[in-house]
């Protein structure tokens, strides 16, 4: 058996070097990040709770042909039109059959959190009804739904016409399980009794036996299963098969604790069982394993072995399909996430290559070398197993022999690797886990893009792309959006997208939100600013930053999505984002000796930051040079204290993509202690040489003498040393005789000066304007 080496500890600072190349680049930084107030205010998100306050949500089928949007929770099931403006929203109450909550509870189970009917299976049944199956507070039940025609928004349910849905819906609400709906039969990939140690692939509903996987660790060895697809191999639908994603305790990793593997196994749907073997369990069960890791030095990769999510990208023409899957690691030396593509072609080529076998309990896992019998085990019966001399009209046909191989080996030697090799994204030391993943290909001016959604558990949703520039090795990660789509942190549990509608449903305990997949308004109003956003759904027109459509004639578009260079493509467009004329200016005191902070924030986390000064009396602009006095933080540029020569007008520079931009222009005037010693004097007594009393003016009072609002800011940033004097000095200001005389002196708490506004003379304290400005250019 092939296993790649594993990371240890021995060699770990190798690897990191190596993820460092994936991890430490702007472009892992979102360009974007949209909070959940963000998201309502630009009309781009929605959410529905329940009509009861608290939805717990459960599970969500998305159906385009009735533009309908199906959600299950605890206790209840809803309908909503997808019309975001009038959802219309339905109800179903479906709680547990009598007793079964009191019973639930006595068998030790939790009365809160599972002892209810937990809906976690809908599928469409035919035109006019759907299956949906629910917990029943550890009593799986199942029931078919009154949904109506096309157009209708009908919803109901005959509470007597229930039945039993061991196999179909797992007993415990938080167990992960797959399913599909094939032909009126449910396929579905689950832990099915009470105690949750009955792993199977099991078959139900339809005309045809009930079927089931083998009770031997051989088949599954506690799974987890994530997905589960009808994926046809050839136009022959006698061929088709039901695809699960899995991961599970591996029978030939080495060591005394199984490690766990992520798995791809595949059941044919005309599957019958055997005749004298495999009776009423699967006969054409076939597994292998889905590999996802880095490539390191000396041979020595770096795994990413639990599956977390599955998403098929289906493409137009039905061809060509990839798999997407998100991964993480369970090591003990970081926490890393991946994602990794496989092609349908590459696990048809495993699944057609040798068997794994093994002699005995001291050998070695190792391909089978024997003759394989026919016709091939895990293969379905059709066209091309049939033979003039050897007619199988179904599994029930196939010789013995087949059928005591299929069961011996059930396991592939190969694995499935993916698409060039490696992953298409890798992130590392992140402050959440990434839970689920959603993936759209978008026509772009040059070329198709697979935009990533991927959900976290803290209800955040990245946006992201992966650029191949030439050597996949040096493959381009960019996180377009961070999008905080719950109020409060909470785990994202289920996504589906609409590619017809443009939507992203995202599911999670608190309610189910909509999405738009993009709102290209959002990047700005210049052709450079919607050109840096390098996202393949939007493009410039000409006039504003909009929905890129290929088939649209517009003159003026310009999209550049692999570099996101503005200058090449907004040469003739607007360009006047580093025109200071567009830059509002402001004005910032500090007091000298004491800190002060100058602020910038630039709008794209992924852009550089450069601040420049530029001394009075001084027509050129130097960097400034940061050290421990000066700090350039994320959002600004700290002096932890001020000296007279820093006196200037600061510009804050952003460049990305070889664009810069000047986002902010502050001029910072130091007052000297000299100075502000002087103003006191001449200030902190009246013409009869009595010291003023401070006072504090009335809410409504304070706003009528707006211009004198400064105070709060002086007293937010002055020195404590000098705080004394600055409260008399502002008392002169504040407080007219007569409020003097009412008031008694008032006490302020807080240190140093600041003041912003715009550039010209200060008309709250006119003798400043007729201080020397003593500073020299340097």
């Amino acid at each position: 058996m092939t296993v790649s080496r594993s990371l240890t500890l021995g060699p770990w600072w190798l690897l990191w070097n190596l993820i460092g190349i994936c991890t430490s680049s702007k472009g892992n930084v979102p360009r974007l990040r949209l909070s959940y107030k963000d998201l309502l205010a630009t009309n781009r998100s929605s959410l529905f709770i329940g009509l009861r306050g608290f939805l717990d949500f459960r599970s969500l089928y998305v159906d385009e042909y009735r533009d309908r949007l199906f959600i299950g929770g605890k206790d209840t099931l809803y309908s909503l039109r997808l019309d975001q403006t009038n959802p219309d929203a339905k109800e179903i109450y479906w709680p547990p059959a009598p007793g079964q909550r009191d019973e639930c509870f006595l068998n030790g189970k939790d009365p809160t959190t599972e002892c209810a009917n937990y809906i976690r299976l809908l599928h469409p049944y035919n035109r006019t009804h759907l299956l949906a199956c629910g917990t029943g507070a550890f009593h799986p039940v199942c029931a078919f739904i009154y949904v109506g025609h096309r157009g209708e928004h009908v919803f109901s349910m005959d509470p007597w016409n229930v039945e039993n849905g061991r196999g179909k819906c797992p007993h415990d609400p938080n167990k992960l399980f797959a399913s599909t709906f094939i032909g009126g039969e449910l396929y579905t990939g689950l832990t099915a009794d009470f105690l949750g140690r009955d792993p199977v692939i099991f078959r139900s509903f339809g005309s045809r036996s009930s079927l089931r996987t083998e009770t031997d660790q051989r088949f599954l060895n506690d799974p987890k299963f994530l997905a589960a697809y009808l994926i046809p191999d050839n136009d022959d639908r006698d061929n088709d098969k039901v695809y699960f994603f899995f991961t599970e305790k591996a029978a030939e990793s080495e060591g005394k604790n199984r490690a766990i593997y992520s798995r791809v196994g595949r059941i044919c749907v005309n599957d019958a069982g055997g005749q004298r073997v495999l009776v009423n369990k699967w006969s054409t069960f076939n597994k292998a394993r889905l590999v996802c890791s880095v490539p390191g030095p000396g041979g020595i990769d770096t795994h990413f072995d639990e599956l977390e999510d599955i998403f098929l990208l289906r493409t137009k023409d039905g061809a060509n399909l990839e798999v997407y899957g998100l991964f993480s690691t369970i090591s003990n030396v970081f926490q890393g996430f991946a994602v990794c593509v496989y092609r349908m072609a590459d696990i048809w080529e495993v699944f057609n290559g040798p068997f794994a076998h093994k002699e005995g309990p001291e050998h070695q896992w190792a391909a089978y070398e024997g003759k394989v019998p026919y016709p091939r085990p895990g293969v379905c019966p059709s066209k091309i197993t049939n033979q003039p001399r050897r007619q199988y009209g179904g599994t029930k046909d196939y010789p013995d022999e087949v059928l005591h191989f299929a069961r011996a080996h059930p396991l592939m030697y190969r694995s499935v690797y993916p698409l060039h090799g490696q992953p298409v994204l890798v992130k590392t030391n992140l402050p959440y886990r990434l839970k689920q993943i959603v993936v759209d290909r978008v026509e772009a001016e040059d070329g198709q893009y697979d935009v990533m959604f991927i959900g976290t558990d803290t209800g955040l949703v990245l946006k992201v792309i992966s650029l191949q520039k030439g050597n996949f090795i040096e493959a381009e990660e960019v996180t377009l959006e961070e999008l905080q789509i719950f109020k409060a942190p909470t785990p994202i549990t289920a996504m589906e997208i609409s590619v017809k509608r443009q939507m992203l449903y995202i599911g999670s305990r608190v309610g189910v939100a909509q999405v738009k997949l993009h709102h290209c308004e959002t990047y700005g109003t210049a052709c450079a600013e919607c050109c840096l956003a390098r996202d393949p759904y939007c493009a410039w027109d000409g006039t504003s930053c909009t929905r890129y459509q290929s088939t649209s004639k517009r003159r003026f578009r310009r999209q550049d999505i692999r570099n996101g260079n503005p200058v090449h493509q907004c040469l003739d467009q607007n360009l006047s984002l580093d025109k200071l004329d567009n830059v509002e200016e402001k004005i910032l005191y500090g007091m000298e000796q004491n800190s002060t902070f100058l602020e910038c924030i630039p709008k794209s986390p992924q852009a550089m930051v450069h601040w420049f000064v530029q001394r009075p009396y001084s027509d050129r602009r130097d960097e400034v040079k940061t050290d421990e006095r000066i700090v350039k933080t994320e959002q600004g540029l700290l002096f932890r204290k001020i000296f007279r020569l820093d006196t200037g007008t600061y510009y804050c520079k952003t460049l990305e993509h070889g664009f810069a931009q000047t986002v902010a222009k502050i001029t910072l005037e130091v007052v000297e202690s000299e100075q502000l010693d002087d103003l006191f004097q001449r200030e902190n007594e009246d013409e009869g040489g009595q010291h003023h009393v401070p006072c504090i003016l009335p809410a409504h009072q304070r706003q009528v003498h707006g211009q004198k609002a400064w105070f709060k800011d002086i007293m937010q940033l002055i020195g404590y040393a000098n705080l004394q004097r600055v409260e008399e000095y502002c008392e002169r200001v504040w407080c007219s005789d007569k409020q003097r005389k009412k008031n008694k002196p008032a006490k302020s708490k807080n240190a140093l000066i600041n003041e912003n506004g715009k550039k010209g003379k200060n008309k709250l304290h006119p003798e400043r304007n007729r201080m020397p400005r003593q500073a020299t250019d340097t």
